[in-house]
């Protein structure tokens, strides 16, 4: 990574450093109003940093009003009149990370959840997958499905501060960078792919295989992550 993004302030994420870096060439005029900014890859390379982090950077630009991405088009800077004021600095952490952390712990979780399942509990685990494909079929937003399917997991553990934690870890993507990325994202053909890893995970825990459940799990949100930074 470029030294110029080394955080010097702990309270500063890597999108915001290379966010303050694209404003700053937009507003010296290295990138001019209307202009289309180079490709995602040549702008990392530009910059010395990851796709994924310039993903999540070039986002909260366009929460901010600075530049319009245009899906299958580019990403164009604004007329400075539709700049808004600044937004909080902080919005919310890197949806990446939250993604690569939530892998990591609820494939420990599901482990637990598959010595402890029960009938019950699995039948709830059931339920949210097919609250999520009546989602799908109705057009819906599947996120409180999705975060059900999730928690209900967890519930298997009897371990509370699991299941807490897991909510807590899936709710980052309420926060204002993670929602805008989901809105831009996200569509059927994602809620479709994120439905079949669901009901292989749900078949790991009924075969009450946790090696197989934590690989599926793993897998799934791993997969989520990747549709977010390569759409």
């Amino acid at each position: 990574m470029d030294e110029s993004f080394k955080p010097t302030d702990a309270s500063r994420r890597l999108y915001q450093l290379i966010a303050d870096k694209v404003r700053l060439l937009i507003q010296q005029g290295d990138f001019k109003e209307g202009q289309r900014l180079p490709p995602e890859r040549e702008l990392a390379q530009q910059l010395g940093v990851s796709r994924p982090s310039l993903r999540e950077a070039l986002i909260a630009l366009e929460i901010e009003g600075q530049v319009e991405i245009r899906m299958g088009s580019g990403v164009y800077v604004c007329q400075r009149g539709m700049w808004r004021n600044r937004l909080p600095s902080f919005m919310g952490e890197s949806p990446v990370e939250v993604m690569h952390a939530r892998a990591a712990f609820e494939g420990a979780v599901i482990v637990q959840a598959c010595v402890h399942a029960t009938p019950q509990g699995l039948a709830r685990v059931q339920d949210s997958v097919e609250s999520m494909r009546a989602d799908i079929a109705a057009g819906r937003d599947v996120l409180d499905h999705d975060r059900e399917f999730h928690v209900r997991i967890a519930e298997m553990t009897g371990n509370s501060v699991m299941v807490g934690l897991v909510g807590t870890l899936f709710d980052m993507r309420r926060e204002p960078l993670a929602n805008h990325m989901r809105t831009l994202l996200e569509g059927e053909p994602v809620w479709n792919a994120a439905l079949h890893e669901h009901e292989q995970i749900l078949r790991c825990l009924q075969s009450r295989d946790p090696l197989a459940a934590e690989a599926a799990i793993r897998s799934h949100i791993r997969a989520a992550a990747e549709r977010w930074v390569t759409p």
